[in-house]
C-alpha cells in the first residue's frame, strides 16, 4: 500500500545534485510559474525541445510526495529530459495536505490539464497529442485522471489522453491502515471510489506500470493488482519491473545523471510513442547500463536515498 515520508528540507536537499546544470538534459525552459488558478500552489513550468520541428506531443508530469510535499522546482531535470527527447513537458504544483485532502489535488491536476488545453499551442505543443506521466502519489493522480473521468469532464478538458505512465505509484491502499493515508483519504464518503483498482473500465487509456522490485515505499502489490484488473477489462496495460531499483531510483533514473541505473526514459518514451507521439517515429533516448565517470560510488548514494525515506512500517497499522 503506502508508504513513507520524505521530510521537505531532506527531499529538497536530495533533489538538488539532479538539478544541477550539468547533470540535466539540453531543453529550452518555455516558462516559469505561470497561474492555472488562482492559488499560490496553482502555476507550473513548461520546458520544451531546444530545436523543434513543427509541433510537439505534450506530457504532464505529475510529481509525488505523499500528496503532502512536493515542488515543481525540484523536477527540473524529469521535464528537461522529456523535452531533450521531442515533448513540451509541464510540470505543475498542485495543493496539498494539510491545506486540502481528496479529491481537491486531483481537481487541480485536472485544471492544469484544462490550462493546457487552453495554451500549450502558444508554446509549441499539439494537443491532440497529449499524455500524462507521474511518480509515486503522482502516479496515483496520473491514473486516477485517466480512469475517473469526471476531474477531466468538470474542467471540461475535450483533448484525448493518449496514453498514461504511471512510476511507483499506490493503486490499492484501502483499507487505508497508516495515519499518514487517512488524513488525507479519511473523510472520504467512498473510500473506496478513492482506489484506481476499483475504477477500471474497458475504455481506459493504454497505461504503462513501471516499478523498481527493491521499492521500500509502496508495495508492489499496487501494480500487481491494478494490471490485473485493467488486463481483465480488456484495456491496454504494460507492465516492467526494474530490478535492484528502489522507490526514488525509478523517478532519478529519468534524469541524465541516474539514467543508466534503469531505462525508465526509454520507456516512457517508447510507449508514448507507441501511442502517437511521433507518428513518425522518435530516436530511442540514450541508455547505458553503466556509470558514467564520477558516479560509479552507488551504494552510497543509495545510503543517502535511504536514509530520509521512511520504509512500510507496520507498527503505524491501524485497523478499521
Amino acid at each position: 500500500m503506502l508508504l513513507g515520508l520524505v521530510a521537505p528540507a531532506a527531499a529538497q536537499n536530495i533533489m538538488a545534485p539532479f538539478n544541477i546544470g550539468s547533470a540535466m538534459d539540453d531543453a529550452v525552459v518555455l516558462g516559469q510559474g505561470i497561474a492555472y488558478g488562482d492559488g499560490e500552489r496553482q502555476k507550473l513550468d513548461i520546458y520544451g525541445p531546444k530545436n523543434p520541428v513543427g509541433p510537439a506531443p505534450v506530457v504532464m508530469f505529475i510529481y509525488g510526495g505523499s500528496w503532502k510535499q512536493g515542488n515543481r522546482a525540484d523536477y527540473e531535470f524529469v521535464g528537461r529530459a522529456l523535452a531533450a527527447n521531442g515533448f513540451v513537458a509541464v510540470v505543475p504544483d498542485y495543493r496539498l495536505y494539510p491545506d486540502v485532502t481528496y479529491p481537491k489535488f486531483l481537481e487541480d491536476n485536472a485544471a492544469a490539464a484544462r490550462w493546457i488545453q487552453d495554451n500549450i499551442e502558444s508554446y509549441g505543443g499539439d494537443t491532440s497529442r497529449f499524455f500524462i506521466a507521474g511518480h509515486s502519489a503522482g502516479a496515483y493522480n496520473a491514473i486516477m485522471l485517466g480512469l475517473e473521468r469526471s476531474f477531466l469532464n468538470d474542467y471540461q478538458v475535450t483533448m484525448p489522453v493518449k496514453a498514461i505512465v504511471g512510476i511507483s505509484g499506490p493503486y490499492d491502499f484501502y483499507p487505508f491502515e497508516y495515519d499518514e493515508v487517512r488524513s488525507v483519504f479519511g473523510q472520504n464518503d467512498n473510500p473506496e471510489g478513492t482506489q484506481p483498482v476499483n475504477l477500471v473500465t474497458s475504455d481506459a487509456p493504454p497505461i504503462m506500470l513501471l516499478q523498481g522490485n527493491q521499492d521500500p515505499i509502496v508495495r508492489m502489490q499496487n501494480t500487481d493488482h491494478l494490471a490485473k484488473k485493467l488486463k481483465a477489462a480488456g484495456s491496454w496495460v504494460t507492465v516492467k519491473y526494474y530490478e535492484n531499483i528502489g522507490h526514488m531510483e525509478a523517478v532519478f533514473a529519468i534524469g541524465a545523471m541516474w539514467r543508466w541505473r534503469a531505462p525508465v526514459l526509454t520507456d516512457m518514451v517508447s510507449f508514448f510513442t507507441q501511442f502517437g507521439a511521433f507518428p513518425s517515429g522518435a530516436p530511442r533516448p540514450s541508455y547505458t547500463p553503466a556509470p558514467p565517470d564520477g558516479q560509479t560510488d552507488i551504494q552510497a548514494t543509495i545510503d543517502k536515498l535511504d536514509s530520509v525515506l521512511d520504509p512500510i512500517d507496520d507498527s503505524k497499522r491501524r485497523a478499521e
